[in-house]
């Protein structure tokens, strides 16, 4: 079962090595992992996207909280949270395919982002299942190339991890 986790996070250099090996050693697999700056100066929020079947969460939070740069940890749910990715999609496309493949992405309001004679570059942001939907059916065209974000979530409502954070 996967689990998203946001941790808030002092920008110190190694943080992420140490967090993902974290997990590494307790056996987890991460199954996506995005990192960036947030609306507070230095600090980051890390999202990772972590698998854990047989093992409880729990293991691996109280050993994130133990690291010094961790701020705050917050397991965001589906129903409580916003969650996208962001994939870039390269299409093989000849003139005869192109009018079909430009149908197939505008109905996942995608778009082309790069236009040659043999091929395009779809653009697509939504959530995992949207995504996946566009990349199966773009596959009969000829799918070349694909590269995608770790997952991006955030809490609905007013609440902020920042804030919570830094009021303790």
């Amino acid at each position: 079962m996967s689990h998203v986790l946001s941790l808030l996070v002092e920008d110190k250099p190694g943080l992420l090595t140490r967090v993902a090996g974290l997990f590494a050693r307790r056996g987890f697999n991460i199954e996506s992992l995005a990192v960036g700056k947030t609306e507070v100066p230095g600090l980051s929020r890390i999202t990772v996207v972590v698998d854990v079947e047989d093992q409880p969460l729990e293991q691996v939070t109280k050993q994130l909280n133990k690291l010094i740069n961790v701020v705050k940890i917050v397991e965001l749910e589906r129903d409580s949270s916003v969650q996208r990715e962001h994939m870039m999609i390269k299409v093989r496309v000849d003139n005869a395919s192109r009018a079909q493949v430009l149908e197939v992405i505008n109905l996942f309001r995608a778009r082309a982002i790069d236009v040659t004679t043999d091929a395009l570059v779809i653009e697509v942001t939504g959530d995992t299942a949207k995504c996946q939907a566009l990349v199966r059916l773009l596959e009969p065209f000829g799918i070349k190339e694909i590269v995608q974000s770790g997952l991006l979530a955030i809490g609905r409502g007013s609440k902020s991890i920042s804030e919570r954070a830094l009021k303790n």
